[in-house]
């Protein structure tokens, strides 16, 4: 029996709010602003990617496209079954629309979050982000406003962008500033850079969740770490194929993470540019990765539990998984 991924109860925990926006959408944020639509994948690098993402953030002009987004989010959430989102924001992106003021950007995209909540029953909370290629300073301004908004929509801090040579240790007080305010702790770390990335988000950061971190494979005495830990891993098979991380899903290391007890979550990263949405990645995760169903449940779960989603909508959800499972 082949059991319905689309009813399995899912949390979204590795997505960043503008490549949430469907494909649909963006051409009409082109075709308003009379520019061309930005391209996606193929990607010849981590670079590429970027700059094509630079050209994503530049049609989005107005408020009205905030909101556009963050409704593709959540209608597209739950049609794959997503109940929960933590969806990754960077307000210093928009705030151009609020007259440079990053925190009423930020209320905004909360604002819109709890409009769409009401509307689809997707619980959204946000992850504050920082990117590791900026300075410090700013890191440390992102920090004091996620910790400022902590409970009141945000729920996790995390770090981003191109991790080679931009290590994250030196950004340890940004960090801690976020986890005194009781937020979780979930940096990028093992996609572009090995090993030694992970480790230093686990060592240095006390990562609660560690976005990609599937480079951890490569040192089996972090893998035994992690999977003693408990800490969570937000995996993403499309991203990590089409950013050159691996050279095919049939390599990817899911399977031997959850095999060596680590825990792993499925996300999809930026559907907009790398295609599959999160259905499409746990049935990616069926076919290409050979996930039974007692794995695929055992990610579900870990999008749960490892989640900042408020305890009712986990109890019930794990409570559902169970029942999936069972039929």
């Amino acid at each position: 029996m082949t059991r319905d991924l689309a009813a399995l109860p899912k949390a979204h925990l590795h997505l960043h709010f503008e490549a949430a926006m469907r494909p649909s959408t963006l051409a009409e944020l082109a075709a308003e602003a009379d520019q061309p639509v930005p391209r996606w994948a193929p990607f010849d690098d981590f670079q590429d990617f970027e700059a094509a993402y630079g050209d994503v953030l530049g049609l989005i002009r107005s408020r009205r496209h905030l909101a556009r987004i963050m409704d593709d989010l959540a209608d597209d959430a739950a049609a794959q079954g997503a109940r929960y989102v933590e969806v990754t924001l960077a307000p210093v992106l928009h705030a151009a629309l609020f007259d440079g003021d990053v925190e009423a950007a930020l209320q905004h995209l909360l604002q819109l979050a709890a409009e769409a909540e009401v509307r689809t029953g997707v619980t959204i909370r946000a992850m504050i982000a920082s990117a590791r290629t900026f300075p410090v300073e700013l890191a440390l301004e992102d920090a004091r406003l996620a910790a400022a908004w902590a409970g009141s929509g945000v729920v996790s801090f995390g770090l981003h962008a191109d991790e080679r040579g931009a290590p994250a240790a030196p950004f340890g007080d940004a960090f801690a500033i976020a986890r005194d305010a009781g937020l979780l702790i979930t940096p990028h770390a093992g996609e572009l850079v090995g090993a030694e990335s992970v480790r230093e988000a686990v060592e240095l950061l006390h990562a609660d969740r560690i976005l990609h971190g599937v480079r951890a494979i490569e040192d089996e005495g972090l893998v035994a770490r992690l999977a003693e830990l408990g800490t969570c891993l937000d995996v993403c098979p499309s991203s990590n194929l089409r950013l050159h991380v691996v050279p095919d899903l049939e390599h990817h290391p899911l399977p031997a993470l959850l095999a060596a007890g680590v825990t792993c979550s499925i996300n999809a990263d930026d559907p907009l540019q790398f295609g599959p949405g999160l259905l499409e990645e746990y049935e990616l995760c069926r076919s290409a990765l050979g996930l039974d169903d007692e794995r695929l449940a055992a990610c579900a779960r870990a999008s749960f539990t490892a989640s900042g989603a408020p305890d009712e909508v986990k109890r019930r959800a794990l409570a559902d998984i169970d029942a999936w499972l069972a039929a």
